[in-house]
């Protein structure tokens, strides 16, 4: 690892610039997708797709531009990934159909997995192991705080704008990132630490880790509760502003109480990590999620309070889980610690994707589509952990060097 002590502490944020792709390209428009619906002539499941198609870009990227990157270099990469977002961005602000929305917004999604994968890769070129660690907090604080206030301007510049006019942000928003990029981010992964197989040899980890069926629980638990996240983002715009009223421009402090919820579960998760090991911390926070799924799916349709309240527990601990079932993943396949991150990191959006399209297909004008789903990717999470457990203890698993 190229490891550059006195690396300028600048690039911290720009980094952190890099993951908030992800973030503020679902986020910012979630005020905006029944107006987009209603402009656009579409029926509401087709704009919910936006999401899901914008999902499956995101999860392709990641999966291409790390190994890409390890072999021709970082910054080529990035600039291709950022500039490819910025022309989807521009192309989804004139989309004329909600056809076209929903096939740019894969392009926008692959274009936008460079920030998110490469942003964290150039943490591990640019930093010596302890301070590593310290900046991958701050990208992590980001992307905690990315979707609180996303929704806030989104709805602002719903109420001044239109919906077009959040695309036209996102646009800027590249243009200005990608010429930071270009000026001022050095190549972080020289030549010299490149190697000519590097696809070959990402992909047959990516095998490796799939193949070690200790592994199989933590992933299902990872990806489901990230699909019950997401099932909640493509749901609750229309569950809160269509069905209970809530006002277009408030719909982003209702968000936003989930992602104080994750920042508070996520803090007390780290407390309780020293004196409880994952396993145990993962066996009650998924309990916990599929209670309240079920809790949702029972009497989800009867107030906004009944739907508000679960949502706080199976969004909240949705970060806690992430990191425990990656704290294992990574325990498990030492070796072999930048496949399995990518493998957890996109089949997490790959989960949040189904999550998400199952939401839109099943849409009836009701909350029932997103309050089935997420109590379905709750109890899934639950059931993933306990079949791992009649398996060989997953302490037991070893990972061998490839």
């Amino acid at each position: 690892m190229n490891t550059h002590a006195s690396a300028p502490e600048r690039l911290i944020w720009l980094l952190a610039a890099l993951v908030a792709f992800g973030p503020l390209s679902i986020d910012l428009y979630l005020p905006a997708l029944p107006a987009i619906a209603a402009n656009l002539h579409a029926p509401v499941g087709l704009i919910q797709l936006t999401i899901g198609g914008f999902l499956g870009g995101f999860c392709l990227g990641m999966l291409l531009y790390g190994p890409l990157s390890d072999r021709y270099g970082r910054r080529p990469v990035l600039l291709f990934g950022i500039s490819l977002y910025l022309l989807a961005s521009l192309a989804c602000m004139l989309a004329a159909s909600g056809e076209q929305l929903v096939a740019l917004r894969v392009i926008q999604g692959i274009g936008g997995g460079a920030g998110s994968v490469l942003g964290r890769a150039m943490v591990r070129d640019l930093f010596p192991l302890a301070r590593a660690a310290q900046v991958l907090s701050t990208l992590h604080l980001v992307t905690m705080i990315a979707p609180l206030l996303a929704p806030l301007l989104g709805g602002l510049l719903l109420q001044w704008a239109g919906w077009r006019s959040l695309f036209l942000a996102l646009t800027i928003f590249a243009a200005l990132i990608l010429l930071r990029v270009a000026l001022r981010l050095p190549e972080t992964h020289p030549p010299a630490q490149r190697h000519s197989a590097g696809l070959a040899n990402a992909f047959l980890a990516y095998r490796s880790v799939l193949a070690c069926r200790h592994s199989l629980g933590y992933l299902l638990a990872l990806g489901l509760t990230f699909g019950a996240m997401f099932a909640y983002i493509t749901g609750s715009p229309f569950v809160y502003i269509h069905y209970f009223g809530v006002p277009a421009q408030h719909y982003g402090w209702l968000f936003g109480l989930n992602i104080v919820a994750v920042i508070a579960f996520t803090w007390l998760n780290k407390r309780l990590a020293i004196h409880s090991n994952a396993d145990t911390l993962l066996q009650w926070q998924t309990g916990a999620i599929a209670v309240a799924g079920a809790a949702l799916w029972l009497a989800g349709a009867g107030s906004l309070t009944a739907v508000v309240l679960p949502l706080l527990v199976s969004v909240g601990l949705t970060g806690s889980v992430g990191a425990n079932c990656m704290a294992r993943l990574l325990q498990q396949h030492a070796s072999r610690a930048g496949a399995a991150m990518a493998l957890a990191a996109s089949g997490q959006f790959a989960a949040g994707m189904l999550a998400s399209a199952a939401v839109a297909r099943l849409h009836d004008g009701t909350p029932a589509a997103m309050c089935l789903v997420i109590a379905l990717c709750g109890t899934g999470a639950w059931l993933s952990l306990q079949l791992q457990r009649l398996a060989t203890p997953a302490s037991s698993a070893t990972s061998t060097p490839m």
